[in-house]
């Protein structure tokens, strides 16, 4: 089992250590908005993990990945608990790549790999598109 802790450091702001020991400090206050809040994480874990799968995909493929972007955005419910219920994922690649080798990296990645989105599409619907930029010569 996995331990996290997070520690209230005053007015709505904590510091959360994760499993591995990593420290980030979280900001519930939206008006303060010192920290990211507890739901942007999520979004932002969100990103990470898909972004982690397509990169170690393209790689396994052999494409030349030079750039990766992965831009998430998402509404809430409007009534407690203000759960994602719409998230929607534009993947931007830089490089020497085949269409058909992104669009199935991504694919995994939603469908399989990306626990996250897992996890998230129990209360969210979630989409994606995606941009393939040409690579810098």
């Amino acid at each position: 089992m996995q331990t996290a802790s997070v520690r209230w450091i005053g007015e709505e702001k904590f510091v959360a250590t994760s499993p591995s020991g990593h420290a980030i400090t979280i900001d519930s206050d939206r008006a303060s908005n010192k920290a990211p809040g507890p739901m942007e994480l999520v979004l932002l874990a969100l990103g990470a993990c898909t972004a982690t799968d397509v990169v170690t995909i393209l790689e396994k493929k052999r494409q030349k990945l030079e750039a990766l972007e992965v831009i998430c955005s998402g509404e809430r419910a409007t009534e407690p608990p203000t759960v994602w219920i719409k998230l929607e994922m534009l993947y931007r690649l830089r490089g020497q790549l085949d269409d058909a080798a992104v669009k199935h990296a991504i694919q995994l990645s939603e469908d399989k790999y990306c626990s996250v989105a897992a996890m998230l599409r129990k209360t969210a619907a979630l989409s994606w598109r995606y941009e393939i930029l040409p690579p810098v010569s």
